[in-house]
């Protein structure tokens, strides 16, 4: 249960049962709470969730009456949750919070008004009030985000990117913007295997994983598709800039070198891609970004091909 902020709204059905009589004029208003008040009231609303942007925002929405924020901007690596509420203004206030040595995050506060000594002070000391049910909210995200990775790339699994290629579509639909996706293959991944062992392969397909996902947006999403093959789909993108996309992770592949056994392994990938079509299903999308794949593959490999 959240709390909104105060607002110039009016509550035209109380202030007619005023008038009436039946109302008293001061029943309806609250008044603000102390730091001690809202510190108990917080212990109580912050264990109603295990959701972490839920919790995050009533911690938001309730202190506003004692330290008017206007915006709150939150960011856990290890769990990639990033979450922005408000309004960001021109003073800002940061904090990293830990655990027993356990990252918990970094906040952000901002307003555009500076924040004085008594506010920080009183901001700091309802941030514990976050700590208990926040590193709960944070445990039980990451092991709902590990049902749907890839345990060795640490990629989304087959499981989480058919969830999110059905919700990217609708998406793309109701808000009338383009979506493609990218089918990404280490050339020659079997031999590296055979020749150096699946330790070394492993290493690869770690490397590549991180190579691609340094390379791309924020909304974007990497997925493992198979053995050595991944699947990018690219939010509000359409087929010459996902055509970018892909000429600029055939590059960075081409970049990595992996010295084993005093030589270095060369690698390249082949990439197929294919854009979104009108009333098209996910499977017939990611059909057509395998047959551009094969295409490529067919071709010489280290190079992108596009779906008709």
């Amino acid at each position: 249960m959240s709390f909104p902020p105060p607002t110039n709204a009016i509550d035209f059905d109380s202030a007619r049962l005023q008038r009436l009589g039946l109302v008293s004029v001061n029943s309806t208003v609250q008044p603000p709470l102390d730091e001690e008040q809202l510190r108990r009231k917080l212990a109580l609303q912050l264990q109603s969730s295990l959701e972490a942007d839920k919790i995050l925002s009533m911690f938001f929405d309730s202190v506003q009456p004692l330290i008017p924020l206007g915006a709150l901007i939150y960011q856990h690596g290890d769990t990639d949750l990033r979450l922005e509420l408000g309004e960001r203004g021109r003073h800002s206030a940061s904090y990293r919070m830990s655990f027993e040595g356990e990252p918990l995050g970094e906040f952000g506060f901002q307003r555009d008004r500076r924040f004085n000594e008594p506010e920080l002070a009183q901001l700091e000391s309802l941030l514990g009030s976050l700590l208990y049910p926040l590193r709960n909210a944070l445990l039980y995200r990451h092991a709902s985000l590990s049902a749907l990775r890839d345990p060795l790339t640490g990629a989304g699994n087959r499981i989480a990117m058919e969830q999110s290629l059905t919700r990217e579509i609708e998406i793309a639909r109701r808000q009338q913007q383009p979506l493609s996706v990218l089918m990404l293959d280490i050339d020659h991944f079997k031999t590296i295997n055979d020749t150096y062992g699946h330790a070394t392969g492993d290493g690869v397909l770690k490397v590549v994983t991180r190579t691609i996902k340094d390379r791309l947006r924020n909304i974007d999403q990497v997925f493992r598709f198979g053995g050595e093959e991944f699947l990018i789909v690219l939010t509000n993108t359409g087929r010459e800039s996902a055509a970018l996309v892909g000429e600029r992770l055939r590059h960075a592949a081409l970049q990595l070198t992996l010295p084993v056994e005093g030589s270095p392994i060369e690698l390249t990938v082949s990439l197929g891609c294919s854009t979104l079509l009108p009333g098209e299903s996910p499977d017939s999308l990611l059909r057509r970004a395998d047959s551009a794949l094969y295409a490529a593959k067919r071709q010489g490999r280290n190079r992108l091909e596009m779906a008709g």
